[in-house]
């Protein structure tokens, strides 16, 4: 391709849609404005402004969870770059592939302390997968294709692109759509066929197996595989948050989430399993419980995971693959079958089914005697959404309710902060999923707490008709913290009541979405339907108990055998 002569701006642009980026969420400001010019006139990328920062971070990422491609965002130089940070990081601890352009002051005054200068390179540097500050024009094609082949490739994550505004302003003769990439970098992806082999040989004499799904089943789009090597194989299926969804929680084999909010059948089938397969999860604190002797400890651990430095990190294990958990799949199902190692109708596969009624039983049994408003609640928005509506959570109280009694049956429908535990994600988070699949119904399981956090972008919803519904459990407390302090601090509620303001209805209302409370769980069918049919971006203000809790729970310091609040589990 002939060489072109074009400006940095419209070489960023250009490269954006040759990478298929279709929406970029961002705030303007003075040092973008020659990217901005050059987005204004182009019709192939639609360009969502938002109310704060960190929100465009959070509906990239949530973009590209529920869409499966790199999620963009955009912020201005300074305080726009460093706004972006929570997003970013909460992006790349969960492996969502984000790409952020961040503007930047000219490069003859960088390290000057130049009007809105922050050092957004060396910022940004420990919660990005990798970052470039951009020093000449004519490099502009090769970085942009790189930061998006970094950000989907391997175990996905964030790359972020400085941009001075002499880089943006200036011109350069330049071959566009570059296909080279980084020597340096080439992410294994082929799993070890040898390990495989010993992989097939524990799983074929394993008398209780049992396999632990993270996000990395999602990502790598292997829930298919997942389901078939659990029906062949006659294994529980337990997941972590991130591998909500990985397989559907009406599979009778599917235990639900393990760990510190984890189902007690979960837990309690990792502690009795003799082989544990873990499929891209890194076995965070909270799927272990903080006394690693009691998790999996009769087993024979496996950890698939394409990133090398999980490996060994948290959890010791016996046999490790490096690679995509799609192609490590099928390579075990394709040695499982060939030597026709089929294990359904075992005692441990009786047993499990015995445990996925119970735990179904528990969720199904909810009564306003035996549960609290919130579990009903949950439930309620689980009864009445369809398979392919998208539930995204704020973080804590809200985000458990939500990971134990809303029954996931697809990947890329349950979309929550992970590793980061970020208050305020889920809302923004919504906006972008709901931009990835207008056609689905998209609720936000919120906290009246993190919801305070972003709430300000429902303007962007209004102006951008997005219409995604925020359900609040509104308990007028920072829930998850003071249900700690109740539990463990003798209920001293300090700085953990957030008052009574405000209105949410008014609130909603204000910003010309539409608001409705809801008091009674019998009341929450019609809001649901009264807010859909509205066809406005919608705040449902569901009230719940100041004191519900979520249970069961790992205490702190604990393990996955010492949970507490299990006295409505039906003991197996």
């Amino acid at each position: 391709m002939a060489k072109q002569k074009l400006s940095g701006a419209e070489i960023v642009v250009e490269e954006l849609k040759t990478e298929g980026a279709e929406v970029a969420f961002g705030i303007p400001g003075g040092v973008l404005l020659d990217l901005y010019d050059v987005l204004y006139k182009e019709e192939a990328i639609r360009h969502i402004l938002m109310r704060h920062e960190q929100c465009a971070a959070h509906a990239a990422d949530g973009y590209a969870r529920v869409s499966g491609k790199a999620g963009v965002c955009i912020a201005t130089s300074g305080p726009g770059a460093t706004n972006l940070v929570t997003g970013l990081a909460n992006a790349n601890m969960d492996s969502s592939p984000v790409v952020a352009l961040t503007g930047q002051v000219p490069t003859s005054v960088i390290g000057t302390n130049a009007f809105q200068e922050a050092s957004t390179f060396t910022i940004t540097m420990p919660i990005t997968k990798h970052n470039f500050l951009v020093k000449r024009t004519e490099d502009l094609p090769k970085i942009i294709h790189n930061a998006f082949y970094i950000a989907n490739t391997g175990r996905k994550g964030v790359v972020l692109v400085d941009l001075p505004t002499d880089i943006l302003a200036g011109v350069a003769e330049v071959d566009l759509h570059p296909k080279e990439t980084f020597a340096g970098y080439k992410p294994n992806i082929k799993p070890n066929q040898v390990q495989i082999k010993r992989v097939v040989e524990i799983l074929a004499n394993a008398e209780r197996p049992l396999i632990l799904a993270g996000g990395g089943v999602i990502s790598a789009d292997a829930a298919a595989e997942l389901c078939h090597l659990a029906d062949f194989l006659g294994a529980p299926v337990v997941t972590t948050l991130m591998g909500k969804g990985a397989i559907p929680e009406n599979h009778p084999f599917c235990l639900g989430m393990a760990g510190m909010h984890g189902q007690l059948y979960a837990n309690r089938a990792i502690n009795e399993c003799d082989a544990l397969l873990a499929l891209g999860t890194r076995f965070s604190d909270r799927t272990t419980g903080w006394q690693l002797d009691q998790f999996a400890p009769d087993a024979t651990i496996i950890h698939v995971d394409i990133d090398t430095a999980e490996i060994n990190k948290n959890i010791q294990v016996d046999i490790p693959i490096v690679g995509d958990v799609k192609l490590a799949l099928s390579g075990i199902l394709k040695l499982l079958e060939k030597k026709r190692a089929k294990k359904s109708g075992s005692e441990w596969e009786k047993r499990i089914k015995k445990m996925h009624l119970a735990c179904d039983s528990c969720v199904e049994d909810i009564s306003r005697e035996g549960a609290s408003v919130s579990d009903i609640l949950i439930k309620e928005i689980s009864r009445i959404l369809d398979d392919d509506a998208i539930v995204t959570t704020e973080v804590g109280q809200c985000q458990m309710f939500a990971a134990h009694y809303y029954m996931t049956r697809k990947p890329r429908t349950f979309i929550s902060s992970g590793g980061l535990g970020t208050m305020g994600f889920g809302f923004p988070a919504a906006i972008g999923a709901k931009v990835a699949a207008p056609d689905k119904k998209v609720v936000d399981i919120a906290g009246d707490g993190s919801f305070l956090m972003t709430c300000q972008d429902l303007a962007t919803c209004v102006e951008n008709d997005i219409p995604v519904v925020v359900c609040i459990l509104d308990n007028r407390y920072l829930g998850m913290v003071r249900q700690w302090q109740e539990l463990f601090y003798e209920k001293k509620y300090a700085h953990t009541g957030l008052g009574i303001t405000p209105d949410f209805v008014k609130l909603a209302e204000a910003f010309g979405c539409y608001g409705e409370r809801v008091e009674k769980p019998e009341d929450l069918k019609d809001a649901l339907n009264n807010a859909f049919e509205s066809g406005k971006p919608a705040v449902l203000d569901m009230i719940v108990g100041k004191e519900d809790k979520v249970l069961p729970m790992i205490p702190p310091g604990g393990g996955i055998t010492g949970m507490i609040g299990t006295e409505r589990c039906k003991r197996i």
